[in-house]
């Protein structure tokens, strides 16, 4: 299957129920949310997650978020709480995924879990998400539309760069607003966990909480999409927290720091995760070493640097 056998599907009535059919007969189909492009497939068929485990060349033992339309829609697959109606309350629909433990009878794929007990979950705020998730009437799992470990697609011209000859067809949905992934908190102990800084920020879920988020524990089992250390990466190789370029390399700036691109001119976090990947993506073309500038770490810069922080780790 050559790249020209991906099919780029029109955000129209006609696209739509042509990315529908390919879902509804197992195919994978890639489709923008707020935070990026996902990869959709059936998240009821082993075959179709199988898909796209293959397509992404992603490892086994990391799951998958599953996209759902709503809190309804969740509760026929995992095992509702307080928290979660206060969460999803308070961030649904939007970049926020909530880890459950799946439900008696759930119909959910074990492939999506990593054979998992729990499920990632989440309702993405995006019409074009919101509309393909209903007119298919079914759970969709979507990891980024993207080779595994790679910078992440915010267009579906990044999508077709990446897996063009490898999926059915990309629901062409324009650029992604908030360009970083969702934000993961597990809610299967005692206290909420913060498994993944993304597009809701920390600051944010515990003001709903009224108190503050657990953390994940350095090597940890993985029970969460986005965990692995090296993740998010170019090619080129990435220097972080650089003040000025070595010989040979390309900067990737913020704020009053300079350089071959800026993350935000006017140091505005949220445009910084709106560009992140796509300068990466752009500079990693050039072929040289990386240099980024430091970036605050609250808000939504921690989201930032721990992308930063799994691009520029040591790649297996």
């Amino acid at each position: 299957m050559d790249q020209s056998e991906t099919q780029i599907l029109n955000r129209d009535a006609t696209g739509l129920a042509r990315a529908v059919s390919f879902l509804k007969h197992g195919r994978l189909v890639a489709f923008a949310t707020e935070t990026v492009y996902g990869l959709g497939a059936d998240a009821r068929s082993d075959e179709a997650v199988a898909g796209i485990f293959t397509a992404k060349k992603r490892p086994g033992f990391n799951p998958l978020i599953v996209h759902v339309p709503d809190a309804d829609a969740a509760q026929a697959h995992v095992i509702w709480n307080d928290t979660a109606e206060k969460l999803a309350a308070a961030f649904w629909p939007g970049p926020l995924t909530l880890v459950l433990p799946l439900r008696p009878g759930h119909t959910i794929a074990p492939l999506v879990t990593a054979g998992l007990d729990t499920l990632a979950v989440r309702a993405p705020a995006h019409p074009g998400a919101q509309n393909l998730l209903r007119a298919f009437g079914g759970p969709l799992a979507a990891p980024s539309a993207n080779p595994s470990g790679r910078i992440s697609p915010t267009s579906a011209a990044h999508v077709l760069e990446g897996l063009g000859g490898q999926i059915a067809g990309i629901l062409d949905d324009g650029d992604c607003a908030v360009g970083l992934e969702s934000t993961i908190v597990g809610l299967t102990g005692d206290w909420p966990v913060l498994l993944r800084p993304g597009g809701v920020t920390s600051e944010a879920i515990e003001a709903v909480l009224g108190a503050a988020l657990k953390h994940r524990s350095k090597g940890a089992t993985l029970n969460a999409p986005g965990q692995m250390l090296s993740h998010y990466a170019p090619r080129s190789a990435l220097r972080l927290n650089a003040v000025s370029t070595h010989p040979g390399e390309v900067m990737l700036g913020f704020g009053a720091q300079t350089g071959d691109l800026n993350l935000s001119d006017s140091s505005d976090l949220s445009e910084a995760a709106a560009n992140l990947f796509a300068h990466l993506r752009q500079l990693d073309t050039l072929g040289q070493p990386i240099a980024v500038a430091p970036i605050p770490d609250h808000g939504l810069g921690r989201a930032i640097n721990d992308r930063l922080q799994r691009a520029a780790a040591p790649r297996n």
